[in-house]
């Protein structure tokens, strides 16, 4: 079993070659967290094409960077060998040749040359916009694509043709990298490596996930061992982590309210939004709601970590380096195992809800948790059609039984949700089970058509 060279981004491909056949000047930007693949999904997009030009900037001084702009632009079109080395003259003769230009790591150029986005802009004002050329810049800087790219205050907005926000790889695309095919097992290997092309391609297949895990994460030697610290230090820019170290570690260890993680990190909850708030944008935080609330009214909130090897990370490597040398190839077996089940049920949540949409055809206007008071439901679907779609999800050893559904049924009871079209909602209940039901359950399921029974196999067939 090899990795696959390239696996999907269909849509993304299709967006980029589309605009590179336009006959109109475009000005597309790519987008997002690093380790998702942007270089790889442009290079793909030209790869059969003679008329582009790829070119990743590196952190040099700026005279260099034209320099080799210019060089690696020549080898396609040779007319610039006679351009004077300005990056507006060669902007402006690569768009008389209706040429493709990719400005990768696009943040680097910016660091050394800050007036580039308006020498940009005024080579697109003045000259690009009235050809058929394509300017694709990329740059995985969140923050600086946003303010210097993207923002109302930069000199290209309202420039740009065209945006790609690259996410992860969807779990039906990423399992064809992990070691096993599996159901379960596709769930577990999700819950630490996601859908992140470069972890994903760390994967060694012709061995566990286990060994994986232990290889690539536990190993002082791993590839990915120091990965969010290195992530959080130079591609984030936190130049002092402990505070935003000591928040993730709470999240991940299951303080999910913002005065749990506060007295956890040991900081004033007024001063947590703040980190929380860089965290989010950086894509390594998220904020649940309760699916029925309003998302700008609503004071509840819940925070968990999107990267899955982030989770994996701050719950078992940080602060136990030490102990990790100890174990030794031992690690996984005394540190992660006797918890891991417990780890990955929050993922089955996540996987559960991603699936709904398959396994109880719909079209919702919203899906996700809820919870109020003392009743909580890990997945809720809100159906345009009046229904509410209730879930519950055991990621245990025990089968489900007639008691949890009773449960269940009591907490949907108590959830306030109106349909679209007025009314009372109409209940469904699923349940979704890593160990399989009860006979007593699988026949009131077979006696009643509100209720579902979902397994890991079916479950994960049904994520997209």
């Amino acid at each position: 079993m090899t990795h696959p060279r390239f696996v999907n981004r269909e849509d993304e491909l299709e967006f980029l070659k589309s605009r590179f056949e336009s006959e109109r000047a475009e000005l597309i930007v790519v987008y997002g967290r690093r380790r998702l693949g942007k270089s790889a999904l442009v290079r793909e997009a030209i790869r059969t094409r003679g008329d582009a030009v790829y070119w990743q900037a590196t952190e040099e001084t700026a005279a260099v960077q034209l320099e080799d702009f210019a060089d690696t632009a020549a080898e396609t079109f040779p007319v610039v060998e006679d351009v004077k080395r300005d990056w507006e003259a060669l902007l402006r003769t690569l768009g008389r040749q209706d040429g493709i230009v990719v400005l990768d790591e696009f943040p680097y150029l910016i660091e050394s040359d800050d007036a580039l986005p308006s020498k940009i802009q005024r080579v697109w004002d003045t000259h690009l916009e009235d050809t058929s050329a394509t300017v694709v810049l990329v740059g995985s800087s969140i923050s600086v694509m946003e303010e210097k790219v993207l923002g109302g205050g930069s000199p290209l907005y309202g420039r740009r043709t065209g945006s790609i926000d690259l996410p992860p790889l969807s779990l039906s695309d990423a399992r064809r990298f992990y070691p096993e095919s599996g159901p379960d097992s596709v769930i577990r290997a999700w819950g630490v490596f996601g859908g992140t092309p470069y972890y994903l391609q760390a994967l060694t297949p012709s061995v566990s996930l286990e060994e994986n895990v232990q290889r690539h994460v536990l190993s002082e030697h791993g590839v990915l061992h120091n990965e969010p610290e290195f992530l959080l230090r130079t591609e984030f820019g936190i130049q002092n982590p402990q505070t935003y170290y000591t928040i993730l570690r709470a999240i991940a260890r299951g303080r999910r309210e913002a005065n749990e993680i506060a007295g956890f990190a040991g900081i004033d909850s007024n001063s947590l939004g703040a980190y929380l708030s860089k965290l989010r944008r950086l894509r390594l935080v998220e904020r649940d709601i309760p699916v029925t609330a309003d998302p700008k009214t609503t004071r509840k909130s819940r925070y968990r970590l999107k990267e899955p090897l982030f989770r994996f990370w701050f719950q078992y490597v940080y602060g136990q380096q030490e102990k990790l040398v100890q174990l030794g190839d031992d690690a996984y077996e005394q540190l992660v195992e006797p918890t891991f089940s417990e780890y990955t049920s929050e993922m089955f949540e996540r996987v559960c809800q991603r699936a709904l949409p398959e396994l109880v055809p719909k079209t919702y206007h919203g899906i996700g948790y809820w919870w109020h008071d003392h009743h909580e439901l890990d997945v809720v679907g809100l159906g345009g059609d009046g229904t509410l779609v209730a879930g519950e999800c055991k990621y245990t050893s025990r089968p489900m039984d007639e008691g949890d559904l009773a449960d269940l049924e009591r907490s949907a009871a108590q959830v306030r949700w109106t349909p679209p079209d007025g009314g009372d909602p109409a209940y469904h209940y699923c349940c979704f089970c890593r160990s399989g039901f009860s006979d007593g359950l699988r026949r009131t399921a077979e006696s009643r058509e509100d209720v579902s029974l979902f397994t890991p196999a079916e479950i994960v067939d049904a994520c997209q």
